[in-house]
């Protein structure tokens, strides 16, 4: 397979290249190729546990298990300042 980079993607191998970390162009596509794999599996789990939170969260506001918004604020600016106060 013969693939065009552009420009500044063969400048980016260079500079791989050129810090030592890597011996060829090959070695440099190969990783990023399985940092791209890892990746989207990583987004996929992401997406799905995403998917269940929201699906939770519905479901407890069909159920009138809610909080106001601004009793939410005050709880999390009462947390803020107590870690503020243990600090110092």
């Amino acid at each position: 397979m013969n693939i065009q980079l552009k420009p500044e993607h063969e400048q980016l191998i260079q500079t791989r290249l050129a810090s030592g970390r890597y011996e060829n162009a090959d070695d440099v596509i190969v990783k990023a190729l399985k940092l791209l794999e890892k990746w989207e599996k990583g987004y996929q789990d992401w997406e799905e546990e995403t998917r269940k939170k929201i699906a939770v969260g519905l479901a407890q506001i069909e159920r009138g298990e809610v909080v106001d918004g601004e009793v939410v604020m005050a709880r999390l600016q009462d947390k803020i300042r107590k870690a503020r106060d243990n600090e110092g």
